[in-house]
């Protein structure tokens, strides 16, 4: 594994990453919460993007892989001004996010950031809002008592150890959602989707199709698979998302010359 390059955030935190040269627009991997840069769908993105000579960035958000902090310490909004200090300082030119789970949603606040540079985006069981709509609201009484006494709570996960949320990550979260106000998406948008997906669901995916306004926007249900979307059917059409939200963005590009 080859050791990653870092870059220092003027919030102070220190932001693990690999960067690939090659023609744009640059594919910018983001990943879910707890996961890290060495993931498959990273990994695997990488070395098509490496065989195709496109440019392509992967990170580990603060508190995630080889990065700094813990990830105790970080919420939605530092996460989304890490991904915004590496886009700024590492990148020139039009991106392409292709965000997974959490990172759909960073992927969603990177594209209200910065529009103008964006010339498509993918989305892999984006979890907008989950930190409301999926922590806050299943919330019982108790959980709800001890996030306000205790200022944490520990939570199961079907897909990796128990995590702890913090009242810090709740309430972050609210500052950042992007299902209450009017989002737009001024590029290709390709949204992928496993029915078996036990921690975001298929109403979770129409909900954002509806909410979205794009000028061409899909959403591809995949039947059986599962969160992690990562065997070789679901990587391939994760290719094929990127693309095709390259190929409109040119041809739309050819178009107004």
């Amino acid at each position: 594994m080859a050791e990653p390059s870092y870059l220092d955030t003027d919030q102070g935190r220190r932001i693990a990453y690999h960067l690939t040269e090659g023609e744009g627009p640059c594919v910018v991997f983001l990943g879910g919460l707890k996961s890290d840069m060495e993931g498959t769908k990273a990994v695997h993105l990488e070395d098509w993007a490496q065989a195709k000579g496109r440019a392509f960035l992967r990170l580990d958000y603060s508190g995630h892989g080889q990065s700094s902090c813990t990830f105790e310490e970080g919420c939605i909004g530092d996460w989304h001004a890490d991904t915004l200090a590496a886009v700024e300082a590492l990148i020139q030119g039009p991106i392409v996010p292709v965000g997974s789970s959490m990172g759909g949603w960073q992927a969603l606040l990177l594209a209200r950031a910065m529009p103008e540079r964006l010339a498509g985006l993918v989305t892999i069981a984006a979890a907008p809002d989950f930190t409301e709509d999926g922590w806050w609201e299943n919330f019982d009484a108790d959980q709800r008592a001890q996030l306000e006494r205790d200022g944490r709570v520990e939570l199961p996960s079907d897909y990796m150890e128990p995590y702890i949320v913090t009242k810090r990550m709740v309430e972050d979260g609210r500052d950042h959602l992007v299902l209450r106000a009017p989002l737009e998406l001024p590029v290709s948008v390709r949204m992928l989707q496993g029915t078996a997906d036990t921690a975001v669901s298929t109403a979770t995916a129409t909900r954002l199709l509806e909410h979205a306004s794009s000028p061409d926007m899909r959403l591809t249900l995949v039947k059986d698979a599962d969160h992690r979307f990562s065997d070789g059917p679901c990587l391939e059409l994760i290719e094929q998302a990127v693309e095709d939200v390259i190929t409109q963005s040119a041809n739309q590009a050819a178009s107004l010359v």
